[in-house]
């Protein structure tokens, strides 16, 4: 199908991605069949999103156990290469949790947890699915039975996940309803995850869309030309505190000016439990490179620094509705992940 995405897949001896840096020029895969090629292709965004981070995370548990194997490391040896693709990302709680799963099946062999993390692949498809039925059941529910504009930010399509997508599989499930008139993407600057990804899968979904300059979501919503806004998220503390792509404040305090829903995505392996709120979300800030350079050339005069968190946190009190695999919670209400988990 001319819509199907398929970020990563398990080749037997080492992990096949997508190679979403070079999106929508050219479509390439990296194959990662040892932790330095998965370490750099996680921290250069050659795979990204929570949920296909998470995914990664336990494949390259097998990519570290195969590696251990061929080159005769120790034990300490294999446990800090787990380590390295542990801690590459900080902020998605999604990779962590990845490795942690697949871990304890190590002693039995990469082929163990190769099939694990390929149970956890399966599960963040049917997963997406269901958070898409959620999200568009909730949404037409609040706003009303008929074809919607939608403001996105950064990419939690396909590519973000092992399929269909968390935000953009709830974008998805209301186009099959015939319920989007148009979506709003944002261009998500500095690295354009909007305009070269979540544009690239809507267009291949046969979805309308616009790609516009972040700075113009606020207005876009203001002016009353959106009738919800959905995105995705990489951490979610207890409190529903809600770290996402920086820039995704600004969405929400316009969406609460505006009175229209700001909509969550996310499965629960997103919700931190042990994080009471967005206050110890561990914000990565990334190289100056991409916010004073372009194409190469430098745009900001020498001798100036750039500040570049990736990410921002969303309060609660913002956050109008919270959906997962398992249905909606209506945050802003008060209904938090950690009262539910409670």
């Amino acid at each position: 199908m001319r819509n199907d995405v398929r970020t990563l897949e398990w080749t037997g001896d080492g992990l096949r991605l997508l190679d979403q840096t070079v999106l929508p020029g050219r479509v390439e895969y990296v194959v990662a069949r040892d932790v330095d090629t998965l370490v750099d292709a996680i921290r250069r965004l050659v795979v990204r999103g929570a949920p296909a981070l998470g995914v990664a995370g336990a494949f390259g548990v097998a990519v570290a156990v195969l590696q251990a194997a061929r080159e005769g490391w120790d034990d300490a040896a294999l446990d800090a290469a787990v380590a390295r693709v542990r801690e590459a990302r900080p902020t998605a709680v999604n990779l962590a949790a990845g490795v942690d799963r697949v871990l304890p099946f190590a002693v039995e062999g990469a082929g163990a947890v190769a099939a694990e993390a390929q149970a956890l692949l399966d599960e963040d498809v049917r997963g997406n699915r269901a958070i898409g039925a959620f999200g568009a059941d909730w949404i037409l529910k609040r706003v009303g039975d008929r074809p919607l504009r939608v403001l996105t930010h950064c990419n939690a399509g396909a590519l973000a996940t092992a399929g269909w997508g968390t935000a953009l599989g709830v974008v998805r499930e209301l186009h099959e309803r015939g319920r989007v008139e148009i979506v709003y993407v944002d261009e998500t600057r500095p690295l354009l995850q909007g305009a070269r990804l979540t544009a690239w899968e809507l267009d291949r979904a046969g979805i309308p869309c616009v790609v516009q300059a972040d700075a113009a979501a606020p207005s876009t919503i203001l002016r009353g030309l959106a009738d919800v806004a959905v995105i995705g998220a990489d951490r979610i503390a207890a409190n529903g505190d809600a770290a996402n792509k920086i820039g995704s404040v600004g969405v929400a305090l316009a969406c609460h000016a505006a009175g229209i829903p700001f909509v969550v995505a996310a499965p629960w392996s997103t919700v931190d439990p042990a994080l009471a709120d967005g206050d110890g979300v561990p914000i990565e800030e990334r190289p100056a490179g991409e916010i004073v350079t372009w194409g190469g050339t430098r745009t900001a005069p020498d001798g100036v620094a750039a500040f570049n968190p990736a990410f921002d946190v969303t309060p609660a009190r913002l956050v109008t509705a919270l959906v997962t695999e398992t249905g909606v919670l209506e945050v802003s209400a008060g209904a938090t992940p950690g009262r539910l988990r409670a």
